[in-house]
């Protein structure tokens, strides 16, 4: 239990990646599927907004062009927000480094889930509602934000380079080692990487079909409980930083010696 409630701490071990990494990546796997529902897109996919901007472009339509610049700008900015809010935290020592982020994806999805439906009828300069830039930006931050964490090792939005790492883990795992081969120059395969990208891969397929299913039968406000998760794993190191932060103010409260200040006159 300890060990959950500092998920989102700024001191990183391969247990709580792994763990945050999976609980990300069902979060993800669920926003994502859900939000086809909701607007035919699946709005965590650049590769394919990418794409899109190319078909659009080459047969002149500029509604699609405009949607896939819209979701690639909202995708991109939101990473680089988690950049600008780890960095920050980061100089100032913060135990809230990765948790500031997530903390605001966890308030971004509690207003899509009170108020998805009413987003879905504001219009954006391109072309698509504001739903599609909300969960697009989401994801920015989420992936950003693990990405950092992880030193580059995860990634929960997208499962393209799950798979890819995935695949070439069990081709090492099947390869035939001719006898003899000396035990440094044997092709072996990383079975904590090969239990990783299939967990984060299971975590996304579960959380799909829960999304799916939850904004089917539920709608909207089936993600409020997960954000309520999002919110409670950041608030510890929140916390923390809280009593660090008055711990600072009552060393330089007036009366008090400066903490560069000494005995001598």
């Amino acid at each position: 239990m300890r060990r959950l409630r500092h998920l989102t701490g700024h001191h990183r071990t391969v247990t709580s990646n792994r763990v945050l990494g999976q609980l990300l990546a069902f979060n993800a796997g669920a926003v994502n599927a859900g939000g086809f529902l909701v607007v035919q897109l699946y709005t965590s996919h650049m590769t394919g907004f990418l794409s899109m901007l190319a078909d659009s472009l080459v047969l002149g339509n500029m509604a699609l062009v405009l949607a896939a610049l819209g979701a690639l700008l909202a995708f991109t900015s939101g990473a680089a927000t988690t950049a600008i809010m780890v960095n920050w935290a980061r100089q100032r020592r913060l135990h809230s480094t990765f948790a500031l982020p997530l903390l605001l994806v966890a308030a971004l999805m509690l207003v899509f889930g009170l108020v998805g439906a009413v987003t879905l009828y504001w219009r954006t300069p391109f072309a698509v509602p504001a739903t599609v830039l909300l969960l697009s930006f989401m994801m920015g931050v989420q992936n950003a934000t693990v990405t950092k964490m992880s030193a580059s090792q995860i990634r929960t939005t997208h499962m393209t380079g799950v798979v890819t790492d995935l695949g070439i883990e069990l081709g090492k795992m099947l390869y035939w080692n001719r006898t003899g081969t000396p035990p440094d120059a044997q092709v072996r395969a990383n079975q904590v990487r090969l239990r990783l990208f299939a967990s984060l891969l299971a975590m996304f397929l579960v959380g799909g079909i829960a999304g799916a299913a939850g904004f089917k039968h539920v709608g909207f406000v089936f993600v409020v409980p997960l954000a309520i998760v999002l919110l409670v794993l950041s608030l510890p190191p929140l916390w923390a930083d809280r009593a660090r932060l008055r711990h600072r103010l009552r060393r330089v409260a007036p009366g008090a010696a400066p903490p560069d200040a000494t005995s001598n006159p």
